[in-house]
């Protein structure tokens, strides 16, 4: 029997693990990547212990766990810098077995890239067209440098993805969610600082910790989309001026060269599916969803080991493994869009009433009655089909 073939569009995190998932499973794999290098960009991204459980499986969970800042404690503040609630890695480790692992984006995508044989990534290959196939013909994918057959086409292709559309007509696609977002990467400064997020009106700001003395930055602000200022680290220490200590000095250490600026784009309508014929939908080409909760990159990893789970070698009725494949991902992370716009909305709003409102409610839950809050740590409390199927 031929060694069945993947092609896998996106060079991103969910591609790459998508890549390394089915390469486990057997599969030869090939990752288009229209960039002519990986180079992601230098900012921190936090692997939650539903994705450090999915990276298990893909045999590198213990290196990500390596890299990553895991002991640390923080909170939940105002503008001014009052605590509202107060987060514990130690917690968290307690009720989950893992605490968010931190590290750089650039990281993690080298740790997938050392699973992948060195002839699977081809980088500078644009992705001109894919015909799906169905359980007879397989499907087609044409790129800039020739066309490509595939058993399997997992589109990775991000929020804007051009190939969720050709699939998928009567769909709105990606929306702007109303905000745009700053993050860098700076030294940690002496002493200590508390770690954890703050929330103003109309934007958050969060430092978080990474290994070797370094911490991930990021601010938030509503806005027009597509708006840009000339110098973008001025812009942000002006509306950083008048936010608690240190949050204006933290910024203030970044190179302006490193402050990336980024809009928030989400797929806030669901799709009827994650597949048709033998394409499958991953990561934010299915359900690009606000950063609120950290959930982003973690959903895309949990998607690449659930898709290599029910494709597992099996080829003849693959878009049958394929309609498992939506079952099984749509209505976790349909629900977990829905949750991180909501959440959005809470700490974007603009409204003097209704920040009182969510920040007296948010003080309120952290003193008297944290377990209210379970429906978003719930999310992290997932575990890989093979886990599931043996816990039952």
């Amino acid at each position: 029997m031929a060694q069945p073939h993947a092609v896998v569009i996106g060079g991103g995190i969910g591609g790459l693990s998508a890549g390394v998932a089915l390469r486990r499973k057997g599969w030869a794999v090939t990752v288009c990547e229209r960039a002519p290098a990986l180079d992601p960009a230098g900012a921190g991204i936090g692997m939650a212990p539903n994705a450090l459980r999915a990276l298990d499986v893909l045999g590198i969970g213990d290196d990500v766990r390596a890299l990553g800042a895991s002991r640390y404690e923080g909170a939940v503040r105002r503008k001014d810098g009052r605590s509202l609630l107060r987060v514990s890695a130690s917690d968290m480790r307690r009720r989950f077995g893992d605490a968010i692992a931190l590290l750089l984006r650039s990281e993690l995508v080298d740790v997938l890239l050392g699973r992948l044989p060195g002839d699977a990534l081809h980088t500078a290959t644009t992705v001109t067209s894919v015909e799906p196939g169905d359980t007879r013909r397989l499907a087609r994918v044409g790129t800039d440098t020739g066309e490509l057959t595939a058993d399997l086409v997992v589109a990775a292709d991000g929020v804007r993805s051009t190939v969720r559309p050709t699939l998928f007509l009567e769909h709105p696609g990606h929306v702007y969610a109303g905000f745009t977002s700053w993050r860098v990467v700076v030294p940690s400064p002496e002493p200590p600082v508390l770690f954890g997020e703050s929330w103003g009106r109309g934007g958050v700001v969060g430092v978080l910790p990474l290994g070797n003395g370094r911490l991930y930055c990021y601010a938030t602000a509503n806005g027009p989309a597509g708006e840009t200022a000339k110098d973008e680290k001025a812009e942000l220490l002006a509306r950083l001026a008048d936010w608690h200590d240190p949050i204006p000095r933290l910024f203030e250490a970044a190179p302006p060269e490193e402050v990336l600026r980024t809009d928030i784009w989400h797929v806030d309508t669901p799709l009827p599916a994650y597949h048709k014929g033998r394409v499958a939908l991953l990561g934010d080409a299915a359900h690009a969803m606000t950063p609120n909760l950290g959930q982003g990159a973690c959903q895309a990893i949990e998607d690449a080991v659930v898709l290599a789970h029910h494709v597992n070698e099996s080829t003849a009725y693959l878009p049958t493994a394929l309609q498992s494949y939506t079952d099984a991902r749509l209505p976790r992370t349909t629900g977990i869009v829905q949750k991180s716009a909501q959440l959005a909305e809470a700490v974007q709003s603009e409204s003097p009433l209704l920040t009182t409102l969510r920040d007296t409610g948010a003080g309120i839950l952290g003193r008297l009655a944290p377990r209210l809050m379970s429906q978003y740590l719930q999310i992290q409390d997932w575990h890989p089909p093979a886990e599931q199927a043996a816990r039952a």
